[in-house]
């Protein structure tokens, strides 16, 4: 499967399963809702594992998942990199526009994102498969 075939299988299924690796070893897994532009992308927290360990080990992998538990799936991974506000800010409106459609108030959206201080995920597809994706 091609990067462009991922991307376009991840632009219309955005529930996935992140795979990092924790510092001893084992695997760690994560549920995130993904989007896309030109990259997979989601929103964490500065603290959170799934976000340090972006640091530590740049490479991201991930099942992403249909909405129907056997339906079509891919395994996507590629390089990540973590944008910090206030740069985030434009990536993480567009990624709820693409996930979830219009928020009802952008003003509380955009302050909830920085209490919260956000940050986005983003990462390239530099290898998917296998070709689940129906």
């Amino acid at each position: 499967m091609s990067p462009g075939e991922a991307g376009a299988f991840v632009a219309s299924h955005h529930r996935a399963v992140l795979i990092t690796r924790r510092s001893g070893g084992g695997l760690q897994t994560s549920p995130v809702l993904v989007g896309w532009t030109t990259r997979r992308r989601w929103s964490s927290r500065p603290g959170r594992a799934p976000t340090r360990r972006a640091t530590c080990d740049a490479t991201r992998r991930s099942c992403v998942l249909s909405d129907v538990f056997f339906g079509p799936w891919i395994r996507v991974e590629g390089a990540a990199q973590v944008v910090s506000l206030p740069a985030a800010m434009a990536g993480l409106v567009d990624d709820y526009r693409g996930i979830s459609g219009e928020h009802p108030d952008w003003d509380d959206y955009r302050r909830a994102m920085q209490d919260q201080q956000r940050v986005l995920v983003r990462v390239s597809i530099d290898a998917a498969g296998p070709a689940h994706a129906r």
